[in-house]
């Protein structure tokens, strides 16, 4: 445990070590989904609009249900500063329990995705193909859950080496799978979308097998999966009242990121396509803001759980430092090479290929100018969790994805008929809302409280 005074090269280094794991982990599990998408988009570009839509629905409803797992990683690392071991293994448990809850009472939204997405105004052709990828993916989103409980309670414990190595094989095994039934390489049945579909369940039965073998072979001191049936209503709640907001809040997010595919699917195919692989760049450069916002709620839920405030304000602001160094490096190559990027995701001899360009490379500019707000607003959720607060974060972030954002979007690109462009200015101006005032909220008003409590506990 750390009680001594740590310097700002210190909390670099603390934050690096915790931290580029985590980034790694989440590049990894990043590409399963960039791997998807630029296979389908070689197979056609009918297949990837319709991954889209699929992924789109999937992703919205596993963020949802994430908050249990998020909300599993401050805990854990509180009570780990406290030294409380059973603690540590009521909260994995439970957070387990709302996964596996959640995961049931979800899974017929797939299972019938068709109807959902033509009710919003999709092409019944691609809704169609949607519903067919979501009946197979949406078997994932249980052992999808645990595993992340799971990577949670490790990374609140700072074991994050095996988070990364455990992702990277599922992301490998993704790719392989991929590449055999997309195609049909090797005498396997070229099954198109429906082979993208296998392999990301394939994934996810490779994930969760890696982390549980992992958690009873390397801390059988938790005994995490003795007596698991057994309830305990306490806990339940108390990661249930964390998760809940947490789960909300970011699916304030991502559904500003659904909306935005829905009205670029309003648009037509070429739209939809460049907005996929404009989306899937600019994901791919705000992983390193979640694995460091991750490390820094980890290391924020150590310090509160120790009440060494100065620790927390240090290592704040240098974690907010480091988002600012990555979001240079990701404009930076956003802006210079934009068509090189873009043609990883579609084949030159694809007839929408030229008209997928140009838009995407509009797109792109528009990804970078966002890179700022984005990562500043994920470093101040992070923040957030890690000292426990969600209920305010998540009011600032509804209102901010959707009174700005999604109103912002709508009405540059449908009234004032700025099609694709406009959606996208919406996506700018509610990420910079969101950044704004989640800062505010941490820096005005939780850590000042903080500071408060603890001068009059002194």
């Amino acid at each position: 445990m750390e009680h001594k005074v740590m310097s700002y090269r210190g909390h670099f280094r603390a934050l690096l070590v915790l931290g580029l794991p985590l980034i790694g982990g989440h590049l990894a599990q990043f590409a399963i989904g960039m791997t998807d998408t630029a296979m389908l988009g070689r197979y056609s570009a009918e297949a990837l609009a319709a991954a889209v839509l699929g992924n789109t629905l999937f992703f919205v409803t596993f963020i949802l249900g994430s908050g249990f797992s998020i909300a599993v990683m401050p805990m854990v690392a509180e009570a780990d500063a406290k030294g409380d071991e059973t603690q540590i293994r009521r909260i994995t448990r439970m957070g387990m329990w709302l996964s596996v809850a959640y995961a049931f009472l979800i899974f017929p939204l797939f299972w019938w995705s068709g109807a959902v997405l033509k009710a919003i105004g999709q092409q019944a052709d691609l809704a169609d193909q949607a519903q067919t990828y979501l009946r197979i993916v949406g078997f994932g989103l249980l052992p999808a859950l645990l595993t992340n409980v799971l990577k949670s309670y490790l990374a609140a414990l700072e074991r994050t080496r095996v988070v990364f190595w455990i992702t990277v094989v599922a992301a490998l095994a993704n790719a392989a799978v991929n590449y055999v039934l997309i195609f049909g390489n090797f005498g396997a049945p070229e099954l198109g979308i429906i082979g993208a579909a296998i392999a990301s369940l394939v994934v996810q039965v490779v994930s969760i097998v890696g982390v549980v073998v992992y958690a009873l072979k390397v801390l059988p001191e938790h005994a995490m999966f003795q007596r698991i049936w057994k309830s305990d209503n306490e806990v339940l709640f108390s990661v249930f009242r964390l998760g809940l907001p947490i789960g909300l809040t970011a699916l304030s997010e991502v559904s500003l990121f659904a909306f935005s595919t829905t009205m670029m699917g309003w648009l037509g195919t070429v739209p939809l396509v460049a907005h996929g692989i404009a989306i899937n760049i600019a994901g791919l450069a705000f992983m390193m803001h979640l694995g460091l916002s991750s490390a820094a709620t980890v290391r924020a839920g150590n310090a509160l759980g120790r009440k060494d405030y100065e620790h927390l304000a240090k290592g704040a602001r240098m974690a907010i430092w480091m988002s600012l160094g990555f979001s240079v490096v990701a404009v930076t190559v956003m802006v210079t090479i934009p068509a090189a990027l873009i043609s990883l995701f579609i084949g030159a001899d694809d007839p929408n290929y030229d008209a997928v360009l140009t838009l995407g490379a509009q797109l792109m500019l528009l990804a970078a100018l966002f890179q700022f707000v984005d990562g500043a607003q994920a470093m101040a959720l992070g923040l957030l969790r890690g000292v426990l607060d969600t209920k305010w974060p998540m009011l600032l972030a509804a209102i901010s994805y959707w009174l700005v954002g999604a109103s912002t979007g709508y009405g540059l690109g449908f009234f004032f008929e700025l099609e694709g462009v406009g959606v996208w200015l919406g996506l700018v101006a509610g990420l910079a809302s969101a950044a704004l005032l989640l800062m505010w909220r941490f820096w005005r008003q939780i850590m000042v409280d903080l500071r408060a409590s603890a001068v009059a506990e002194a």
